[in-house]
């Protein structure tokens, strides 16, 4: 599998506030004695919503904390250039932090945990990379931090009305497993545009746009072979539970697709027969598959399990889950499980992303198990013993295909208070 690194995203559009009675500083930790930056902040973010999951972004190990604002800033003023205070540091929080000074200077202050999974904050960059002054003027394990003027680094000028804005952008890479028919990353990537706008005072909003989904397709399709293809989502409760058996405790249902998932979230699947009560039946996985389209035979796609194994030239490989008596089920050999961690197709020539949708696709046989065929899947054994247990099944084959699963919103989160 071949690797490399390119660059694509959700586009965030950011407008700051002039505000001259804000005051800033920013300090890598444990490291008070670089210079500061300009103490004059003419900011004053707008609110927008939290993302709709649980995260706060204040919740900055001691180490990771950079100081934001003068070292005698109030909690006040330290909201106002939405940062965060303990009590006695005002510093930046778990986002992307866009500010304008006075004197002209963008300050960007981007997050490891602004995305899930997390950025690799060593990639990001802005687009302007020849001249070295656009290059990071802090990085460290958890942040990256930019501070550049105005007119540097590929910044537009344009005039709204009264206003003189100026506008960048920068994005980060992330890492492409290219495969025979598709390309996917699971790497969080995004890209952030942002705006100062100068005048005697300015207010404006920041706007995110996030597109609606399609309705869901059918789980099941009908054929010699009835199977079901379906994605648990059983969570664990209690101590000592066992996170890849609880997950197939329940399952979603035809109303929650599309499902919303993010990069490297495990999905966990499972395939079963219909209708059929006889114990000597074993279900086999003979290939399974991602698409972008709900089509199993439409490109792009990328391979999960071939002659029922993972696919190995992924990175991520997909695991196999066994299936036995103590599973509870009436019938355990008419199951197949599998995890797969979520990923997302990208063009195969500019390497840049097609759709967000993900569907799952397998080709299932059934076997019976006699003196010469154990029906045991071809993991380990010889390609010529994998293509015999093809051709001996392949007369009751049937695919099955799951419903939408959906890359959901990368959560970069750069809430702004606004006070007019």
């Amino acid at each position: 599998m071949e690797l490399f690194k390119n660059l694509f995203g959700v586009m965030v559009v950011v407008v700051l506030i002039c505000d001259v009675t804000a005051q800033h500083h920013w300090m890598l930790p444990q490291q008070q004695n670089q210079s500061p930056l300009p103490s004059q902040w003419p900011q004053q973010p707008f609110k927008v919503p939290p993302p709709a999951a649980l995260f706060d972004k204040c919740q900055v190990t001691q180490e990771n904390k950079i100081q934001c604002g003068t070292e005698d800033i109030t909690a006040k003023q330290c909201e106002n250039i939405n940062c965060c205070f303990d009590g006695q540091q005002c510093y930046y929080g778990k986002a992307v932090t866009v500010q304008c000074t006075r004197d002209g200077q963008f300050v960007v202050v981007v997050a490891r945990d602004a995305t899930l999974p997390h950025i690799d904050v060593e990639s990001v960059s802005l687009l302007e990379t020849n001249d070295p002054s656009c290059t990071p003027v802090g990085v460290t394990s958890a942040f990256a931090i930019f501070q550049f003027p105005v007119t540097a680094c590929g910044t537009t000028l344009k005039e709204d009305e009264s206003y003189v804005v100026y506008e960048n952008h920068m994005s980060s890479s992330y890492e492409v497993g290219i495969g025979p028919r598709g390309s996917i990353t699971r790497d969080s990537h995004f890209e952030l545009l942002f705006q100062c706008k100068y005048s005697d005072s300015a207010v404006e909003a920041l706007v995110m746009e996030v597109n609606a989904v399609p309705p869901p397709v059918s789980v099941a399709a009908a054929g010699p072979l009835r199977v079901e293809l379906r994605l648990g989502n059983g969570q664990c409760h209690s101590k000592g539970c066992v996170e890849e058996e609880a997950a197939y405790s329940s399952f979603y249902t035809a109303a929650d697709y599309p499902i919303t998932k993010v990069l490297r979230e495990p999905l966990y699947v499972e395939v079963n027969i219909l209708e059929r009560s006889d114990p000597n039946l074993i279900l086999n996985l003979e290939h399974c598959w991602a698409t972008s389209a709900p089509n199993p035979r439409s490109l792009p796609q990328w391979d999960l399990l071939v002659d029922g194994c993972p696919y190995h030239d992924d990175r991520y490989l997909t695991t196999v889950v066994p299936v036995d008596g103590s599973s509870g089920l009436s019938y355990p050999t008419h199951y197949k499980r599998f995890i797969v961690k979520m990923f997302t197709f990208v063009d195969q020539n500019t390497y840049s992303t097609k759709q967000d949708a993900v569907f799952l696709h397998c080709a299932t046989a059934v076997c019976y198990p006699s003196s010469t065929n154990s029906c045991e899947q071809p993991c380990h054994r010889q390609r010529r013993a994998a293509a015999a247990i093809r051709r001996v099944s392949s007369s009751r084959m049937a695919v099955v295909s799951s419903g939408e699963v959906m890359l959901t919103e990368q959560r970069i989160s750069a809430p702004f208070k606004s006070e007019r």
